[in-house]
């Protein structure tokens, strides 16, 4: 609970975080793309909601139309979907990648009529968390904090269950 307070607290959110979803998208020089939906509910991983995504409409390495088409599918379900969890609202989106992921699902949200919070997570040169995108600014996440230690196990987690993904196809 502490860890979703700071991140709240971080990006300057007014309502208390309970559901973090997190999208990545993995390929091959854009040979079988695939997107993963992680779902953390109370700062712990719901397994049961996690979703695969196979990408159908982009051709070619292009992880912003990839993530487009992800999001996209995913919050045209939120309204009507009888799966339970398609049908919960986010808290809080985040996107693994940089400010171009990030527009490009704010863009798919903007389209749906949807306002949810979207960060991206960013990495360093040595492949490791390093802060959030959130309204264009990137903010530097603090190495050892329990919201840095939570974002960085989504992080993985998110990057883990696409890949898996992929290497099945």
């Amino acid at each position: 609970k502490g860890a979703l307070r700071e991140i709240k607290d971080l990006i300057g959110l007014e309502k208390s975080l309970h559901r973090i979803e997190a999208y990545d998208i993995s390929n091959t020089q854009g040979v079988q793309s695939v997107g993963s939906m992680v779902v953390y509910e109370g700062g712990n991983p719901k397994r049961s909601d996690y979703r695969k995504f196979k990408i159908r409409g982009v051709i070619g390495p292009d992880d912003y139309a990839s993530m487009k088409e992800v999001l996209g599918r995913r919050l045209q379900r939120l309204n009507g979907d009888k799966e339970a969890s398609f049908t919960k609202m986010p808290d809080l989106i985040l996107v693994d990648g940089g400010k171009g992921q990030v527009s490009s699902g704010q863009q798919v949200m903007d389209d749906l009529g949807f306002n949810i919070p979207i960060c991206g997570m960013v990495k360093d040169d040595r492949h490791r968390t390093r802060g959030l995108i959130y309204q264009n600014k990137e903010i530097p996440l603090s190495v050892g904090t329990e919201g840095f230690k939570l974002i960085a196990r989504i992080q993985d987690e998110a990057h883990r269950f696409a890949i898996d993904y992929h290497r099945k196809l």
